[in-house]
């Protein structure tokens, strides 16, 4: 039986996909290594065996490296879909259980800053001296305050929230507890496990937005 072959269509966009991929790795190791700031896209280039020209076709600049470097590790993989609109998060936000919906969410707060933090690290070194990096990290927290705001509006919705706790406060309380830099001081300088972390924001949150009522520890 003769197998059929790939159309060049699905070939390129293979060879596309792992081009963009090949970049992506160097520039991390590079960004690592040296900084944002002393890396060149010629360096990058070298690294990943990709062409300069390609690599400035599938990127534009390095920032646009830097941001497709970001985007894997927050969302798992290269597709172009925001964390809070994937099923995992409509999920949770549909639980009816609000412990489950907040346990859930530290879950997906774990995972994204266990392979995120070293490169948010790297974006928040760049926006030190470059305008557009800075312009990238602004985009970075208002995409994670949009996502935050749904999970305070859900629980809000639902009358989970604990009494005397409004929708704006709650919204604070999850941005400040969910944020890189609580991770970053438990995790990265007193040398928490992750999971450990998980379940600290799990209870963390359930303590502080639900009725006593529900501030069983969290699983």
């Amino acid at each position: 039986m003769v197998q059929s072959m790939p159309d060049c269509s699905t070939m390129r966009s293979v060879a596309t996909r792992l081009a963009r991929r090949a970049v992506v790795q160097a520039a991390r190791a590079l960004f690592l290594e040296r900084g944002y700031a002393a890396t060149t896209v010629e360096a990058i280039s070298t690294a990943a065996d990709v062409p300069p020209a390609t690599v400035y076709r599938l990127f534009s600049a390095k920032l646009g490296i830097l941001k497709s470097l970001l985007d894997v590790p927050i969302a798992g993989d290269d597709e172009a879909v925001p964390v809070q609109e994937r099923p995992r998060a409509r999920a949770l936000l549909a639980d009816p259980d609000p412990r489950s919906l907040l346990a859930g969410f530290a879950g997906v707060t774990a995972g994204i800053m266990s392979r995120a933090e070293p490169v948010y690290r790297i974006l928040t070194s760049a926006a030190g001296s470059d305008p557009t990096a800075a312009a990238l990290l602004a985009e970075q927290a208002r995409q994670r305050d949009q996502g935050q705001e749904q999970v305070a509006r859900s629980l809000a919705r639902s009358g989970a929230l604990r009494p005397g706790l409004g929708e704006r406060d709650a919204a604070d309380i999850i941005h400040a507890l969910m944020s890189p830099e609580v991770y970053r001081l438990l995790v990265g300088d007193r040398g928490w496990d992750p999971d450990r972390y998980r379940q600290w924001l799990a209870g963390a949150l359930i303590c502080q937005l639900l009725p006593p009522a529900t501030n069983a520890p969290a699983g």
